[in-house]
């Protein structure tokens, strides 16, 4: 709700920070290891328990790791470098190891890559701090666009789980069923296409890849019958987001072929994809946590358009009307602010308050 705006006040020098860092990798740093990392791992911890009926982190050690949490963004702002590249390492590490160790503990073997997947955006946060030191000699963006990367596999293998699930819950008769050939070119071309974008230079191959993933996951979608979802708000708000994400691969791709700059594919991985599934994820499970129905009211459905307002006007509106660049960064982080306020108003009340049906959370 705050860093969007902030940022963007910064860009157009409305407000000055004295930043550790500088605003551009702040911003980019904190969107990544801050904000989606945080999602990523609430939803994990919680999974965990579902997949493997042991339980993870809650009570005083959960309160502690959300703490570090906030302490490392406040840092980012208030405190000198080296302690907010403490604050800011000591998070994924810790979750992830915890989160593995469960699925080994179970016999969880289906889910454990999702561990090493973590550990992964662990050494690309901290890829990120070294090369902002000079211990190694790479740009700073280049770790950054490794997280990006990972999150995107992240949500990828996600999204082919709950989206499908969801919808087929929600719509009695509806199967749906992406043959496993798709679904493993998809995965596999995201991966590699990814990995290519981010170790070597621009070419076209790698836009080559890039486009296949991308239409790969059109393929993928479709499958998943999205217009089914019309009515059903808390269900396209999933599907929407999803749909942006090949969208980003192939901009990624055409990036690559000098045709529109980076900034287009990777916003519409970040804003579009992963703020559209967060913003509804976190309300589909906040509502099933709190054993409300799963039911987006208006505020709720105003979030989601305004999500996906923001991914428009910071992605395509740009590429149309590119001398109007300073008014879509204000409408896209206005967009933004709005949607989180808007969350923020709704759930804050349920989530600090007990289950309505007395459950345990």
């Amino acid at each position: 709700m705050l860093a969007i705006p902030i940022w963007i006040a910064l860009l157009l020098g409305h407000i000055s920070l004295d930043l550790t860092v500088s605003p551009v990798l702040w911003h980019a740093h904190e969107m990544l290891f801050g904000f989606a990392v945080a999602v990523i791992l609430g939803f994990l911890l919680t999974a965990g328990k579902a997949w493997t009926g042991l339980d993870t982190p809650r009570g005083v050690v959960l309160a502690a790791l959300a703490g570090l949490w906030l302490t490392a963004r406040l840092a980012a702002i208030f405190a000198p470098y080296g302690v907010y590249v403490v604050l800011d390492l000591l998070l994924l590490p810790m979750v992830g190891t915890i989160f593995t160790t469960v699925l080994i503990r179970a016999g969880n073997w289906h889910n454990l890559p999702l561990g090493g997947v973590l550990l992964l955006l662990a050494l690309a946060n901290a890829a990120f701090h070294a090369a902002l030191s000079g211990l190694i000699e790479i740009e700073p963006v280049r770790a950054l666009h490794a997280g990006l990367a990972l999150v995107v596999l992240i949500e990828s293998v996600i999204a082919g789980r709950v989206i499908p699930a969801f919808t087929m819950s929600a719509l009695p008769g509806v199967r749906l069923k992406v043959p496993p050939l798709m679904e493993r070119a998809a995965l596999g071309t995201t991966a590699i296409s990814l990995a290519l974008w981010v170790l070597i230079p621009p070419n076209a191959f790698t836009a080559t890849a890039l486009g296949a993933a991308g239409t790969l996951h059109v393929l993928r979608f479709l499958r998943w019958k999205p217009m089914r979802t019309r009515s059903r708000p808390i269900l396209w708000v999933l599907h929407l987001a999803y749909a942006w994400l090949p969208v980003g691969l192939v901009l990624l791709g055409m990036s690559q072929l000098g045709i529109v700059g980076v900034s287009s594919g990777i916003h519409a991985l970040a804003v579009g994809a992963t703020g559209g599934l967060i913003i509804g994820m976190i309300t589909r499970t906040a509502r099933g946590h709190t054993g409300r129905t799963l039911q987006a009211s208006r505020l709720e459905v105003a979030a989601y358009l305004l999500v996906a307002s923001a991914a428009v006007a910071r992605v395509l509106l740009p590429l149309v009307a590119p001398q109007h660049l300073a008014i879509w960064l204000a409408v896209a982080a206005t967009a933004w602010g709005a949607a989180f306020a808007l969350y923020l108003f709704v759930y804050a009340p349920w989530l600090i308050a007990t289950r309505l049906d007395g459950k345990d959370g």
